[in-house]
This record gives C-alpha cells, sequence and structure tokens, in this order.
C-alpha cells in the first residue's frame, strides 16, 4: 500500500513538474492541477491512513492512537481542494482573457519563430 502511494505520488509530482515547464498555458495550468494532487496525496498519506478506524473519538475505546486516525491531515487536504479549485479557476480566467487578447496561448505572449525552435536551416 505504501509503495502504491509513493509511486503515485511520485509520478503525479513528475509529470506536474513536466507540464508546468511547457511554454503552453493549458498545459501550465494541467501542470498546477497534478502537482496540487501529488501534494493532498502527500499531506494525506502523512496522517497515517487506517482502513476502518474513526477519525473522531468515541465511547467505548480507548483513546491511543491504535484505535483511531488522524483526522488534521483530512481537514488540511478538505481545505487544500478547495483552496486549488478556486485556484484553478482563477487561473483558467486569466488565460482565457491572455489567449483573447494576444491570440496566442503561448506563455510568453508570443510565438517563438522557426529559428527560435530549431528548426532554422
Amino acid at each position: 500500500m505504501e509503495f502504491a502511494i509513493a509511486t503515485a505520488i511520485g509520478v503525479l509530482a513528475a509529470s506536474g513538474i513536466y507540464l508546468l515547464l511547457r511554454a503552453r498555458t493549458f498545459d501550465v495550468i494541467l501542470g498546477l492541477t497534478l502537482l496540487s494532487y501529488a501534494t493532498n496525496l502527500l499531506i494525506f498519506s502523512s496522517g497515517r491512513p487506517v482502513v476502518g478506524k474513526p477519525p473522531v473519538l468515541s465511547d467505548g475505546l480507548a483513546e491511543t492512537l491504535a484505535n483511531y486516525t488522524d483526522p488534521l491531515p483530512q481537514a488540511l487536504v478538505l481545505t487544500a481542494i478547495v483552496i486549488a479549485f478556486a485556484m484553478t479557476a482563477v487561473t483558467v480566467v486569466i488565460a482565457m482573457r491572455e489567449h483573447s487578447d494576444l491570440h496566442t496561448d503561448h506563455v510568453d505572449g508570443e510565438e517563438p519563430d522557426e529559428e527560435q525552435r530549431g528548426g532554422g536551416r
């Protein structure tokens, strides 16, 4: 289980960083989203997730860590999901405005010519 979560975090983070380094606004937005997913998984996995254990105290169970799971990372991830959704919405609106003003989705605002892309003579 730990290997699967660690692999998912690594793949999401690597994909997000790769997309952040691209020169198109949609790729940057998608990279930020994948990076936020990786961060959420990292925070959630730091809370020692346990299957079938409640995050709140209940009557009849001893108040030890063996009987409960940590609720703080769960609350942090829920908050991070809401913040990431709002950030993505604002970024998409800014990207749409940039595209309508500049008629390109390149992050620099202008398309590189053939010589800069390496397609010159």
